[in-house]
């Protein structure tokens, strides 16, 4: 099954290979899309993590879901302050 989460679009670039390595951990995950343009990641995954695991999963790493009907249309400005690394 496949899950969709809007997030931020002005996240920083450096952490998406973070993030998608840690959802890759999760048992049950098969793989995660993230696309940086619409705002949304895209997780492949099986009854044995639920929708809510992955989106406490991806809270705890500074990405909080947008409701999809808030979800923005318009591209929003990028962050200033970037990762520290």
């Amino acid at each position: 099954m496949y899950s969709t989460f809007y997030v931020s679009q002005s996240q920083c670039m450096t952490c998406n290979n973070e993030v998608l390595k840690t959802l890759g951990t999760l048992r049950g995950v098969f793989g995660a899309e993230m696309d940086r343009i619409d705002g949304r990641i895209v997780v492949n995954h099986t009854d044995e993590v639920s929708r809510d695991e992955i989106a406490a999963t991806l809270d705890s790493l500074g990405w909080k879901e947008i409701p999809q009907d808030e979800a923005p249309v318009d591209y929003d400005e990028p962050s200033i302050w970037g990762c520290a690394l």
